[in-house]
């Protein structure tokens, strides 16, 4: 559970190089560029929990990923690497750079962000990964990760593609949605004090050129390199491209650091035997603390909010709010959010299932949409709702089970139907 899939390409005693892959791929992403790199560097791939066969731990932070992967490289006995990746990938390797800087002697960021859209986004796609499956954002990627053009006259990379997200493990799916829900480095770039590649397809409307330009401008030592005809996926779309950028990139920038340990054994090296599924050729401040001699809930308490309810909801509540009802809104984070929803006596889950039964029993039904949302994004599935619903209607009434039924189901079909 602590460590991660990986393979081994290149001389046993040359640096190590690590690459990382995106959501919902495997490190056969990287396939094209493994002939040239091997040739320079050890280079070792890794999988996502779930991915390509790997075992399925999911992990809901970034940092996690990172810790997962230090552990797999300190098994091997490596420790300086340079390292590339894509996406999450990318994420995991500007996480490594912030926390473990003497381990990181070049990097590479592809297609990558300080911050990955908004955290609604990706709540939204783990709720409709756990209500249809992998199939939506299956259908979807090939829109997402490659040009029009080149999807069209690659309509066997377009299928591998397809594969690739069909085969992951959903768990581990929604797990890595979550934890990109909570990436945010924005105030931390400054840090990055490792040389660093931004690496971006021209036409890449998921993490495009304005999300690299940020990167660039908030790391003191990095450089852009925009790749033409290329969306998410630029290691596969222009595979040429990208393997001359980052040799350049990583024979020029390595840092004077000590060679990592060599691992033992010569060639294609695997952390176990896996079949490959295929192969190609900054947060608002909250106001002042309560001085109680504790700490104050409502930064806490403002996290769980967003996170339970999404920032699009929390941001037109506290809009609206004014001198009149402001300290109401003070009140409620810190209190119901700050010390009741952060307590650790009831997984969220749970509480869903208690908010949704009081706000019907009570009547409230003007706060059973947000809390229907909520549900999703806890992990209820529709299923699961509707038997909390009909057992409100035994115990609680069937008038007010029923406006609430007609409640859900608006925000249910709202929320699970995929978005084109």
């Amino acid at each position: 559970m602590h460590t991660l899939q990986y393979r081994f390409d290149g001389p046993q005693d040359a640096p190590v190089l690590v690459i990382g892959p995106s959501l919902g791929t495997t490190w056969h992403m990287w396939d094209r560029q493994i002939p040239e790199l091997s040739q320079h560097w050890r280079v070792l791939r890794f999988d996502l929990p779930g991915h390509g066969g790997a075992p399925a731990h999911p992990a809901t932070a970034v940092g996690e990923l990172s810790d997962r992967l230090l552990a797999t490289l300190d098994s091997l006995g490596v420790q300086r690497f340079g390292y590339a990746g894509c996406s999450i990938g990318g994420a995991i390797g500007a996480d490594l750079a912030l926390r473990h800087p003497h381990r990181v002697a070049a990097l590479a960021l592809v297609a990558a962000s300080p911050r990955f859209g908004s955290a609604d986004e990706f709540r939204q796609r783990g709720v409709i990964v756990r209500t249809n499956g992998l199939e939506p954002m299956a259908r979807s990627a090939p829109d997402q990760w490659f040009t029009h053009g080149f999807a069209a006259a690659q309509p066997a990379i377009v299928e591998w593609a397809v594969q690739m997200v069909r085969t992951t493990d959903p768990g581990c799916y929604i797990a890595a949605c979550e934890a990109l829900a909570a990436f945010d480095i924005r105030p931390e770039l400054g840090r990055i004090s490792v040389p660093t590649l931004v690496l971006v397809g021209a036409e890449d409307h998921v993490t495009g050129p304005a999300e690299a330009r940020t990167l660039v401008a908030g790391i003191p030592d990095a450089r852009l390199a925009l790749v033409p005809g290329a969306s998410h996926l630029a290691p596969v779309e222009q595979p040429g491209a990208v393997t001359d950028l980052l040799l350049t990139h990583f024979s020029t920038s390595w840092q004077d650091t000590l060679a990592a340990i060599p691992v033992p054994g010569t060639g294609a090296t695997l952390s176990a035997p896996v079949l490959p599924i295929a192969e190609i050729a900054p947060a608002a401040a909250g106001p002042d603390g309560v001085t109680s001699g504790r700490p104050d809930p409502y930064d806490p308490g403002m996290k769980v909010r967003r996170e339970v309810l999404g920032d699009a909801h929390v941001d037109r509540v506290m809009a609206a709010s004014d001198d009149f009802t402001g300290e109401f809104q003070e009140l409620v984070t810190r209190y119901a959010w700050g010390e009741t929803w952060t307590r650790e006596g009831l997984d969220r889950r749970t509480r869903s299932c208690v908010t949704l039964t009081a706000l019907v029993t009570s009547g409230h039904l003007e706060g059973l949409a947000p809390h229907i949302r909520a549900a999703l994004r806890n992990g209820l599935t529709p299923a699961e709702i509707k038997e909390v619903l009909l057992q409100t209607a035994v115990y609680c009434g069937i008038p007010a089970a029923g406006a609430a039924f007609t409640i859900a189901q608006s925000v249910i079909q709202e929320e699970t139907t995929p978005r084109t």
